[in-house]
């Protein structure tokens, strides 16, 4: 049998060669160089400010229905949830959760579309 010559281009066959990095080349600003620790990258990461979603006392609504709206809007439990209605039932006030404002925002629309009463403000 004769053999046809092969219209294969062994170049397409091998892996791409690449270039080797250079020395020079510095590694993108928002990750950190090959072999430092990531904690360096995270100190460099600015921080949102923390605002509080406070939940205020109202003796109109029940507190069942308060501690079930807690749990069913945030990642709480129900007991954590048991214990800010009863801290709002006895000082008037309480601390529900802290997180950057544009979530704090969010959580208190939503609590206030279930008729309970809350505010925001900047964590201290």
């Amino acid at each position: 049998m004769d053999q046809l010559p092969s219209t294969r281009n062994d170049a397409a066959q091998s892996p791409p060669q690449t270039a080797p990095a250079s020395p020079n080349h510095a590694p993108a600003p928002d990750r950190p160089a090959p072999g430092q620790p990531e904690a360096r990258h995270a100190d460099r990461v600015e921080r949102l400010p923390s605002y509080a979603v406070l939940l205020h006392n109202d003796d109109a609504i029940l507190m069942d229905y308060v501690v079930e709206t807690i749990c069913e809007l945030t990642p709480l439990d129900q007991q954590h949830a048991s214990t800010i209605m009863i801290e709002a039932h006895t000082s008037g006030v309480a601390l529900v959760l802290t997180t950057h404002r544009e979530r704090a925002e969010l959580y208190a629309e939503q609590f206030r579309s279930k008729g309970l009463t809350v505010s925001v403000e900047p964590a201290l």
